[in-house]
Order: C-alpha cells, then sequence, then structure tokens
C-alpha cells in the first residue's frame, strides 16, 4: 500500500508526467537486526555499482553484542563521483518498528519509506515522505515456504529495491548465486524464490532509473569492489609480506583471517598467537629472520605490543603495525569509529621511540598505503604502523584495480655474504641487518637487542654512544620526511579557510569544501597521509590561510584540541590551526563540517550570515 504523501525528487508525485524519473544517486538506508542480513544486501548493492563501473560507498553498524541487536547498512550508489555515503537517505528500508523509529530521522523530506507491514506500523500523519508498505516477512514465507519462516527476507527487499531502480538483473543473480557458491542447491533456489518474488511486488509508481555510468574508457581497468580491511590485506601481500602473525580484536580480526588463509598459498604463514605481546614479538622474530613481517589489532591491542614495539624501535627491525582503530578508552565501543589513537602511535612507547604513521584516506589507499608501509620498513629498517579506522574497515568502495605486475614487493631475505666492514649499525648510515645464517667474512657476528648498542648491535652504556645512536634513530626519519611528497591541495590554494584531516574524514571533508567554495567561500581542503614524519611545506600551505581547520574524531581533550590539531599546533606555532571534533562514534556528515566552518567564517566575515544560509539551504544532496 502507497500512501498520498509525494513531495519530493522521489516521492510518487515524481511519476505524474508518466516517465520514470531519473536520478544520479541514491542513498539506500537498511535498517534492521544483525541477523536479518541486511549487511549481505548491501554488500550485493555496492558490488553491483562496482561491477556496472558506477561509484559505491557503504556505511554501517553492527551491536557489539554477541546476542546481536539493531543493525544498519546505507550504501549510496550512482553514475557521479561519491565522496561519502550520504547525510540522508532517499529511502529508507524498515524491517521492524524500533528500526523505523530509530531511523525515521534520517529519511531526508521527498524520501522513501519501505516498511514491514507485519511489523511497523508508521506514523499516519508524516506528510514529508512517501510510505510504501509491503508484507516483507509474510511474502517471503509465502514464496519460499516449507520450514524456513523468514530466511530469505533480506533477499526478497534486495528484489523489491532491483525493480524500484531498474537495476541490472543478469548481474545481480550471479552476485547471488556466487554467494551462495557450494551451499546446498535448496538455498540457492530459495533465494532466487525470494528474490523473484520481491521483484514482482506490484509499485509500478515508485520506479526510478539510476542512470547509467560513462562507458570505460579504452584500455582502462576493470573495477575492484571490496572494503578496507581485505584492501589493507591484499595490499600487504602485494607488498611482499608473507609472515605475520596477531591475535583476533573487532575490526582488525578480517584482515587476520584473509592473511591466514592467503598467506600459505605464497609460501608464507599467519600466526595466531596466545596474546598481544606474543602476537607482536613473534612478527618481530619474523622480521629478525630477514623477513618482511606484520602484526595487527585495535586500539587496546595496540597498548598490549608497545612493549614488544620499543624493542622494535631499538633494534631497528623492519615491521609493519596496523591499528583498526575504534572507540576507547578500554574496551570502549569496539563496533564504532573514533581517531583517537594518534599520540599513542606516534609517542605510546618509553623513552625516545620514533616510528612512522601513515593513515590511509578510503578503500583504495588501504591496497597502497600497505605498500608505501612495506617500502618504508624495507628502507628505513623501523617499525611502520597503518592507523585505519572502524569506517574505512567494513564500507566499501569500488576503484580500478591495481596493476599487481609492476607493484610485487621483494620476498625472500637477503643472506649474501657480507663484506669484512659490514656493520648493522653504522652511525652515521641507515641500519641493515643480516639475516641469521649470512656468513660474517670478518668473522665477527653483530647482536641483535634490546638494550643500546655499539655498530655491530653489542651491548653498552656508554654515553656518548647512546647520543649518536638516539641521533641515529632520530635523523633516518627526518631523512624520509625530505623525500616525502606535498599532500595534495584541492580547491582554493589560499583564502579564508583550509580543511584538513587524516583517515575516513576524507570524502565528507571533501564534499564539506565542494559546498562551500559554491556559496562563495575561499576554501581548501588537505587530507594528510603522512603523519608522522609530516611531509615538507605545511607550514608555507598553512600561512596562506586565515583559519585551519582540522576535522577529526577524537575528544578536544583538556586544551580544546584534537590529537592532530595538538601536534600541528606544537609543530608548527600557527594559531590560526584549530579542530572539529567528536566523539559519538559515527562519520562525519557533511552538514555537520558546514555547519561548523561557516560559523569559524561568520567571527571573521560580516557576510556570514547571508553566505550561511546559502550553504545550509542548498538543495544539493549529501
Amino acid at each position: 500500500m502507497v500512501s498520498p504523501n509525494t513531495p519530493g525528487p522521489l516521492g510518487a508525485a515524481a511519476h505524474s508526467s508518466g516517465a520514470t524519473p531519473s536520478i544520479d544517486d541514491v542513498v539506500i538506508r537498511l535498517a534492521g537486526n544483525s541477523q536479518d542480513g541486511i549487511q549481505a544486501v548491501g554488500g550485493f548493492l555496492a558490488r553491483l555499482a562496482g561491477r556496472s563501473d558506477q561509484e559505491v560507498m557503504t556505511y554501517m553498524t553492527i551491536p557489539s553484542t554477541i546476542s546481536g541487536g539493531p543493525s544498519i547498512f546505507q550504501v549510496r550508489m550512482g553514475s557521479g563521483e561519491i565522496l561519502s555515503s550520504g547525510d540522508r537517505a532517499d529511502v529508507l528500508v524498515a524491517f521492524y518498528q524500533h528500526s523505523y523509529e530509530s531511523h525515521r530521522a534520517s529519511l531526508r523530506p521527498g524520501g522513501v519509506l519501505l516498511y514491514d507491514t507485519d511489523h511497523v506500523t508508521p506514523n499516519p500523519d508524516d506528510r514529508e515522505i512517501t510510505a510504501v508498505g509491503v508484507p516483507m516477512t509474510s511474502a517471503t514465507v509465502e514464496a519460499v515456504g516449507g520450514s524456513s519462516k523468514e530466511k530469505g527476507k533480506n533477499i526478497y527487499v534486495l528484489g523489491l529495491i532491483a525493480r524500484m531502480f531498474d537495476l541490472d538483473i543478469p548481474k545481480l543473480t550471479q552476485l547471488i548465486k556466487e554467494r551462495f557458491a557450494g551451499k546446498n542447491e535448496d538455498i540457492v533456489r530459495n533465494a532466487m524464490l525470494a528474490f523473484d518474488a520481491g521483484y514482482a511486488y506490484p509499485a509500478e509508481n515508485l520506479r526510478y532509473r539510476l542512470e547509467k555510468a560513462a562507458a570505460p574508457v579504452a584500455g582502462a581497468r576493470p573495477q575492484v569492489t571490496t572494503d578496507g580491511n581485505t584492501a589493507l590485506a591484499y595490499g600487504l601481500i602485494a607488498a611482499g609480506v608473507r609472515h605475520g602473525a596477531a591475535y583476533p580484536i573487532t575490526p582488525w580480526s578480517s584482515i587476520m583471517e584473509t592473511l591466514r588463509v592467503e598467506l600459505p598459498k605464497y609460501g608464507g604463514i599467519f600466526v595466531q598467537c596466545e596474546d598481544e605481546i606474543a602476537a607482536a614479538s613473534t612478527a618481530l622474530g619474523f622480521s629478525y629472520g630477514g623477513h618482511l613481517s606484520v602484526t595487527g589489532s585495535s586500539g587496546p591491542g595496540l597498548s598490549l605490543k608497545m612493549e614488544a614495539l620499543g624493542w622494535a624501535t631499538m633494534a631497528e627491525m623492519p615491521l609493519i603495525v596496523i591499528n583498526i582503530q575504534r572507540g576507547g578508552p578500554s574496551t570502549g565501543m569496539p563496533t564504532n569509529i573514533e581517531q583517537s589513537d594518534l599520540l599513542q602511535a606516534i609517542y605510546g612507547s618509553h623513552g625516545d621511540c620514533p616510528r612512522v604513521v601513515l593513515a590511509p584516506k578510503n578503500v583504495e589507499d588501504c591496497f597502497y598505503v600497505a605498500l608505501e608501509a612495506g617500502r618504508i620498513a624495507r628502507e628505513y629498517s623501523t617499525p611502520v604502523i597503518i592507523l585505519s579506522d572502524q569506517a574505512i574497515a567494513t564500507r566499501i568502495e569500488a576503484f580500478p584495480e591495481p596493476e599487481l605486475a609492476k607493484l610485487m614487493g621483494e620476498t625472500k631475505p637477503d643472506t649474501r655474504p657480507r663484506p669484512p666492514e659490514f656493520k648493522p649499525y653504522p652511525a652515521d648510515q641507515i641500519t641493515r641487518h643480516a639475516p641469521p645464517g649470512s656468513l660474517m667474512t670478518s668473522g665477527k657476528y653483530p647482536t641483535v637487542t634490546g638494550l643500546e648498542h655499539d655498530e655491530l648491535g653489542h651491548p653498552t652504556a656508554n654515553p656518548g654512544l647512546h647520543m649518536k645512536m638516539t641521533a641515529k634513530r632520530r635523523e633516518k626519519l627526518k631523512k624520509l620526511a625530505a623525500t616525502l611528497p606535498a599532500p595534495e591541495l584541492a580547491g582554493d590554494q589560499s583564502g579564508e579557510v583550509l580543511l584538513v584531516g587524516w583517515g575516513c574524514t576524507y570524502g565528507p571533508i571533501r564534499e564539506a569544501m565542494i559546498r562551500l567554495r559554491g556559496a562563495g567561500a575561499k576554501v581548501g581542503h588537505l587530507q594528510m597521509r603522512h603523519i608522522h614524519p609530516l611531509a615538507p611545506g605545511l607550514a608555507e600551505t598553512f600561512a596562506r590561510y586565515q583559519h585551519v581547520v582540522v576535522v577529526e574524531i577524537n575528544d578536544e581533550g583538556l586544551y580544546g584540541y584534537g590529537q592532530l590539531t595538538t601536534l600541528l599546533r606544537g609543530c608548527f606555532c600557527n594559531p590560526a590551526i584549530t579542530s572539529v571534533t567528536k566523539t559519538d562514534g559515527l562519520t562525519y556528515k557533511v552538514s555537520e563540517i558546514v555547519e561548523r566552518v561557516a560559523k569559524t567564517l561568520g567571527l571573521a566575515d560580516t557576510t556570514v550570515g547571508m553566505r550561511k544560509q546559502s550553504v545550509l539551504a542548498s538543495p544539493q544532496r549529501s
């Protein structure tokens, strides 16, 4: 049953001319319980977009309790550039009453509510949306029959959405069959029965044509559709990682599981250890053996690894450490988003313990950051920490397939005989280790230790040597910093506001910049990949703007600044650097950033009232 409420582009009134409305992109939010398979539906839609050369980005929330609970999956797909998963949904699919009540506010005016009439009673006085009631549960039971009951309701909804947006049915059918490949034939048949029943549901006045993507340019790489953790895992393999060790923890564990399955195919091994300390130490054992290795965790696990990471810095061992950040402190919010481990990553160990910290900006960047981490770890014989986060880890994006043949890193230890003058820790050069089994032609064999040491690695308490070796460990990262490329500067190259971000804030910041510039503000955007050491030229870039606003998902702290903001203010002593922070466990909405920046502009610009109104009232949907 369809309500008469028809305002907005997706309302039934859009069909009054008799033509099927055409839209560039759509934001669909599926709200139910974690047991309903809504993540599977969202995954099907995202992968269909990828195989159709469309842009796609997803967002999900899952409960942290074993028993499950309310969950959502939001997917934004279309033919134009998609930078965020969308502030508000065009379509809300509500499986239960609590789904409707909790997420009605996420549906924009003129949007469509698809609700299960077996479980949901919407507000009949809500005139801002089009409410479409479908007996999702009972229709699925009727279509599938037997003892399946509600199993397959998610696939029924997928059929509804496929009909609503005229999706590519052959590709979608193939995805369903691939998903259930290896299962009992009855499961595939029931899934298709549910899909066909949902597709056949009569709702002709709610059909839209999602614009097709432009034909791929000749010679263009095919698209890969995956999530951030998977991209990181395969980036590590491409970087030459064949060994690793870790302990399971949300949301890191899927990387661990991928490597556990994949590394043996390449002659390697991944070890699940009894705890985080053992995991970091085992990975360092692989590094000592001449292999580029990896360990990983989330915030609490990184805390436990810190003693071993201090040893890695003193011994100057190449090691990749991945931290998929989540809400903290302690157990915190295991399935929510936060960027609060930055200062821990840089300064977490005792003593002067310099190490490299990188942060990918999206799913595609996860793959290439893993490659860069491998290169830096090898060239500078140092631990490299990759700070991803729960948002990037779980969301799905499509991007061009990497040219693996040109990217694969070295995998074999260098056990060539070392010349008589070989010393692994020369005070004026970057450390180069000799793996066990390498012949020392001088007859003098080096040592690897967590104690301060001389150039052969032999322990020493000599004050002068400690000063030299401390400087050596510091200066090699300064050499690295001098080679780093300047971050891409988008938008205005000087002006009123420079928006600075790191990690998953990339898309919302870029959309906010576009919207603010459309309202007449002079705004730029800089997303930082190299967090420690910093790339050169930042001070000069910051000096060209009246305000430098750093957008991050952590607390403002005792002194009013987020963690990256604190680092940048301390480094550059620029009072124009300020924070936009939050700790609600959610990704930024574009509107949140726009509002905060508009307020900042109002402090220095008498036209902000008019300008802010034009920004916030913009018809541009995000």
